[in-house]
């Protein structure tokens, strides 16, 4: 070999290890796009509820039996029995329990005792004490040892049978939105030269408009393409966050993020407050699991809460005020400058994905050119 070979040999030998068949970095930087395809309260569950040692909360329909008497049951027509809306207008007055919460008082939530959670350490700080940022709390253990962890919305929502993995109301959230696109989640990274280890990436959150692409089975094929949801070109959606890549793992900086939500016919725009994600990124397949952890807003979801029971009193098994006093109690972050109680729930959902192309509004990708 010539010294002129050899010198070219030496000259393009980076660029042919990021080119060569498995490395895991680019040439240039490359943008990974996702669709969410499962989005899941993070709970431990245990195969007899031993978190949960007084048993799963009571419903609407149970509680409002033990506030009569058999005879004043029978009493009912048997058209308002099958209807089943009173359950929620039980207030002293007649009130709707659910518009005013705290019209009535019932027997007390009951939330998980146990000592394990999904979770991370939000607040840094071990021992649950309150802090400038957040209020007194009983913290977990993670299911990997880590001390400190804080989940209180699976304190709060871990004993209500329905919110459960096996329950009806996220699966039906689930399904609902495959079926229909509504609420639809794009993720968006960007920056990425390397799969493996990445010190600074970006990772955008969208909207996507129009149906899920799926297989003949129901799920969604991954490498399909979607529209991001805008108004004139402009992203209704569209927080963006910075992270890294740590052994093909995404993880994010801490951030309010906005991301959409729709579940039980009901659409929200859900905003979680120092959101942190953890993503494994895809295999060949482009199928994916992660995690998202941050603090929910107490009203934000009793609004969802309240939706529900609205539209379905006597079917989710559980009651409006119980949960809006219980989730008042729990929450740990986020104090009101004034009254100094917490405003938020510490929390982690679960999260399915897969590879998708994400189409931008021409308008913006027009302005990008320009920039």
């Amino acid at each position: 070999m010539t010294a002129r070979t050899l010198k070219t040999v030496l000259l393009l030998a980076p660029l042919l290890a990021l080119t060569a068949p498995g490395s895991n970095a680019f040439a240039e930087p490359e943008t990974l796009g996702f669709v969410v395809t499962k989005w899941n309260t993070a709970m431990h569950e245990t195969r007899f509820m031993d978190e949960c040692p007084a048993g799963p909360t009571p419903g609407n329909w149970e509680i409002w039996e033990s506030m009569i008497t058999p005879e004043e049951r029978r009493s009912y027509p048997e058209a308002l029995i099958t209807q089943v809306r009173h359950v929620n207008y039980r207030g002293p007055n007649g009130e709707d329990v659910c518009a005013e919460p705290t019209s009535i008082k019932d027997p007390p939530l009951k939330t998980v005792e146990g000592k394990y959670s999904y979770g991370i350490d939000l607040d840094a700080n071990e021992d649950g004490r309150a802090t400038p940022k957040t209020c007194k709390h009983k913290n977990f253990t993670g299911l990997n040892g880590q001390t400190g962890i804080d989940n209180q919305m699976y304190r709060l929502m871990g004993c209500v049978e329905a919110w459960r993995s096996y329950g009806h109301i996220e699966n039906n959230a689930n399904s609902h939105r495959l079926s229909s696109g509504l609420g639809m989640i794009l993720m968006e990274i960007t920056d990425v030269d390397d799969l493996t280890n990445d010190d600074s990436v970006k990772v955008s959150f969208y909207r996507g408009i129009g149906s899920f692409t799926l297989d003949s089975k129901g799920e969604a094929l991954p490498f399909a393409s979607y529209e991001i949801d805008h108004e004139n070109g402009t992203p209704r959606y569209g927080d963006t966050v910075s992270g890294r890549i740590v052994n093909g793992v995404l993880k994010t900086e801490a951030a309010d993020v906005n991301i959409p939500h729709f579940g039980n016919y009901q659409y929200i725009r859900q905003l979680i407050q120092d959101m942190q994600v953890e993503m494994e990124l895809p295999s060949e397949s482009g199928g994916t699991s992660g995690m998202v952890y941050g603090y929910y807003g107490v009203e934000q979801f009793y609004s969802y809460v309240r939706g529900l029971l609205t539209s379905f009193p006597n079917r989710h098994k559980y009651a409006c005020p119980p949960i809006y006093v219980a989730a008042h109690e729990l929450a740990d972050g986020h104090p009101d400058p004034d009254s100094g109680e917490c405003t938020t729930l510490s929390s982690a959902f679960k999260f399915d994905a897969v590879r998708a192309f994400i189409n931008h509004p021409e308008s913006e990708k027009l302005a990008s050119l320009s920039e």
